[in-house]
C-alpha cells in the first residue's frame, strides 16, 4: 500500500505549513489565543483565501478536497503551528449542512470556505459526558415555526460564532439515537444567550442558554427527529481532524526535545548522550508512528460504511488520546524545570495535546465505543 499523499496534498501541506512558518509564530498565536476574540477574523480570510477551508468540503459543495486524507493533511498542518482559528467548527458544521441542508442552507457553506463567517456546533450539554445521542434540549412547534429551549456547553469560539448548529429533541427520551433534530439558529437570534470564557490550552469557548429561541422552519436541518446521522457523521470528520492535529503537535513536541537532547549539557556532555534518555526516546518515537498509522487508517475509513468508519475513528481517537499524554509527559520531563514555562512553546503543545484528549470523547469513551461497535457488528 502506497502511504504517500498526493501531488496535490503535498503542496496544499507545504503551503499551509510555510505560511504557518511565516506569518503565525509563537508569539503572534499566543497573543491571539488570549485576546478577547480568540483568534483572529483577518488570519481567518486569509487561510480562507489560500484555500485551507476549501480543501475540507468536496466539489460538489464548493470545495475541492473533502476526502479523509485532505482533512487530515490540513489539520495535521494546523496542529503543528497550533493554529487557533475556528477550522474545526467550519469543518462539523459545514460537513452537517452538506449531508442533510437544503440549497439556502447549504449556501452557507460558501461563507465558511471564503472566510467570510464562522460558525459553531452547540451539542455538548452540562452534565453529559460525551454521549452522542444525550439531548435534554427541547424543540418544540411554535405558532411560527420552532421554539428552543436548553443549554449547551464548552462551544467552540461560540461568542464570536455568526451561526450555530444546535442539537435539540424533538421526540423521545433524553438519549435515544431516534429524535434528535438540528437546527440552524443566527447569533442574534432573540433569547440566545452566549457567554464567552478562555481555555487552558489557548483560544476561547462559550456556554449558551436557549431561553425559548424562535426560529423559523427552515431554519430545521434535514427531517425532523432524524439529526443524529448526521450528527454521528460530522462530529466523525471533527474527530479524525483533532486526530490529525495532535499528530502535528507530537512532531513539533518530538522536534523541539531532540534538539534540546543535542544541545543541552550536564557534567560536560550532551545529555543526548545518555543511554537512559536515547532508550525514552527511541520508544517516544515509536509511539509517535503508531499514532501516525492511526491517522491513516481513520482518513482512509471516513468514506466506508458505517460501523467500519465509526470503529477506525474510535480506534484512532484512543490511540491519539494514550500516546498524546505520553508525548506531553515525557517531552516535558526530558527537558526537566524549563518544560512547564509559560515561555517555552513546549509547554502549550503539551497542554493541547492533553486537551484534545478531551474533545469529541476521550480515550475511555472511544475504547468503550470501539468494543460496543465490535459486537453490534458480530450481532449483524
Amino acid at each position: 500500500m502506497n502511504f504517500q499523499h498526493t501531488e496535490d496534498r503535498r503542496m496544499l501541506a507545504d503551503t499551509l505549513n510555510r505560511f504557518v512558518h511565516e506569518q503565525y509564530g509563537f508569539a503572534t498565536r499566543d497573543t491571539l489565543a488570549r485576546s478577547d476574540s480568540g483568534f483572529s477574523r483577518e488570519l481567518w480570510v486569509r487561510f480562507a483565501e489560500l484555500g485551507i477551508v476549501g480543501a475540507l468540503f468536496k466539489e460538489a459543495d464548493g470545495g475541492f478536497g473533502g476526502a479523509g486524507f485532505d482533512i487530515a493533511v490540513v489539520f495535521e498542518s494546523l496542529g503543528r503551528g497550533l493554529v487557533i482559528e475556528p477550522f474545526l467548527g467550519a469543518l462539523v458544521v459545514g460537513h452537517a449542512l452538506a449531508h442533510a441542508g437544503g440549497d439556502a442552507q447549504k449556501a452557507l457553506i460558501a461563507s465558511l470556505i471564503e472566510g467570510h463567517a464562522v460558525t459553531a456546533l452547540a451539542h455538548d450539554e452540562p452534565g453529559s459526558h460525551y454521549e452522542l445521542a444525550r439531548v435534554s434540549t427541547r424543540a418544540v412547534r411554535g405558532s411560527n415555526g420552532w421554539v428552543l429551549t436548553g443549554a449547551k456547553s464548552v462551544v467552540q469560539q461560540g461568542a464570536e460564532a455568526d451561526f450555530f448548529l444546535v442539537s435539540a429533541r424533538t421526540s423521545g427520551t433524553c438519549d435515544a439515537e431516534e429524535g434528535i433534530s438540528l437546527f440552524v439558529v443566527p447569533r442574534e437570534t432573540a433569547g440566545l444567550g452566549v457567554h464567552g470564557y478562555r481555555k487552558i490550552d489557548g483560544g476561547r469557548a462559550a456556554e449558551i442558554c436557549l431561553n425559548e429561541v424562535c426560529v423559523a422552519d427552515d431554519a430545521l436541518l434535514g427531517e425532523r427527529d432524524a439529526g443524529f446521522a448526521t450528527l454521528e457523521a460530522s462530529i466523525g470528520a471533527g474527530v479524525l481532524a483533532l486526530c490529525a492535529e495532535a499528530l502535528g503537535a507530537m512532531e513539533v513536541a518530538k522536534e523541539h526535545t531532540l534538539e534540546y537532547l543535542r544541545t543541552r549539557k550536564q557534567f560536560g556532555v550532551v545529555i543526548g548522550s545518555f543511554q537512559a534518555l536515547q532508550h525514552r526516546m527511541a520508544d517516544l518515537l515509536l509511539e509517535v508512528e503508531q499514532a501516525r498509522s492511526a491517522v491513516i487508517n481513520a482518513a482512509a475509513a471516513l468514506s466506508a460504511g458505517r460501523v467500519a468508519r465509526e470503529r477506525a475513528l474510535s480506534a484512532a481517537k484512543y490511540t491519539i488520546g494514550r500516546i498524546g499524554a505520553r508525548v506531553a509527559e515525557e517531552c516535558i520531563q526530558m527537558h526537566g524545570g524549563i518544560g512547564m514555562t509559560w515561555e517555552l512553546p513546549l509547554a502549550h503543545y503539551a497542554k493541547r495535546l492533553v486537551m484534545i484528549d478531551h474533545q469529541l470523547g476521550d480515550e475511555d469513551h472511544h475504547l468503550e465505543r470501539y468494543i460496543a461497535l465490535g459486537r453490534s457488528q458480530r450481532h449483524e
